[in-house]
């Protein structure tokens, strides 16, 4: 927003007055009001929608969230679904840019109830959220031409390339802690065009998402996986800072149901490619 220059200093403060109030009611009137839904168990919940829990992602991420004829489906969608039928709601998605959840900006104005977004737990995203049990363990990966294969940030940077990165994310945390000054893209979708383009020379992503993206014979007949990146992180599900305790608890019992029935196994299966051996790490 623009905010015209007024002259005069009792002007001014009136003009600043106004804008501190407008932003104000602004916040005020993006705050959805949120309602108490009763779960199977007979314990309340407070969800943005009367039975429905509105989980924040950025879409494309395949395989963890992609729409695929009108209906997104993947990894997280599974996992969360498992949580809504815990809390007797149904699942309902909401599309964004990966910065605002992982800001928890979108939580705190009520946009959504809980964030699945492939998103990988940080100190740094700790202060504004609060974090279920780990689901996931991250690794990130190198995607080039083919015949252009990287293996290290240390090729990147010898080789003069340009590198394309996902805004918000541990891979452009990963690239300037080792001086690089990235391209940035606002999703995994457009970070893939401009590789095709030719706009960056490689691209660091997660690599369940490269691994994915090269199922396709358009893409693994023009492009090929590089060096892979162990960084000891791992994903969980976002929710407010002050989360809804019930809520969290769903989640987290959802997980832990999964991993001790074999159903986390069977979506790992169906959409990471094989069983995980050993499990992920807290499981």
């Amino acid at each position: 927003m623009e905010v015209p220059v007024v002259i005069g200093r009792h002007r001014r403060l009136a003009a600043l007055g106004g804008l501190v109030l407008a932003a104000t009611l602004a916040v005020t009137a993006c705050a959805k009001e949120q309602t108490s839904t009763e779960t199977p168990s007979g314990a309340s919940v407070v969800l943005v929608e009367a039975g429905a829990l509105t989980v924040c992602t950025s879409l494309p991420y395949p395989p963890f969230q992609e729409d695929v004829d009108g209906k997104v489906q993947g990894f997280d969608v599974d996992i969360v679904d498992l949580a809504a039928a815990k809390l007797g709601v149904t699942q309902k998605i909401v599309d964004m840019q990966f910065d605002q959840i992982k800001s928890g900006a979108a939580l705190e104005a009520g946009t959504c109830d809980l964030a699945a977004a492939g998103m990988t737990i940080t100190d740094e995203r700790k202060q504004h959220l609060t974090f279920s049990d780990p689901y996931f363990d991250e690794a990130i990966a190198f995607m080039t031409p083919t015949g252009k294969k990287i293996m290290s940030i240390d090729e990147v940077k010898s080789q003069n390339l340009t590198l394309g990165v996902q805004t918000a994310t541990t891979s452009l945390s990963y690239a300037q802690d080792n001086g690089l000054d990235p391209k940035q893209f606002n999703d995994a979708g457009k970070q893939l065009e401009a590789l095709k383009a030719g706009t960056v020379d490689v691209i660091l992503q997660d690599l369940p998402v490269i691994s994915e993206w090269l199922k396709k014979s358009e893409i693994g007949s023009a492009f090929e996986l590089g060096g892979t990146i162990t960084t000891g992180a791992q994903y969980g599900f976002g929710l407010k800072k002050a989360a809804d305790p019930v809520l969290l608890k769903a989640i987290n019992e959802a997980l832990s149901e999964a991993r001790a029935n074999g159903k986390y196994d069977e979506i790992y299966q169906k959409w990471i490619g094989a069983a995980p051996v050993p499990g992920p790490s807290g499981s």
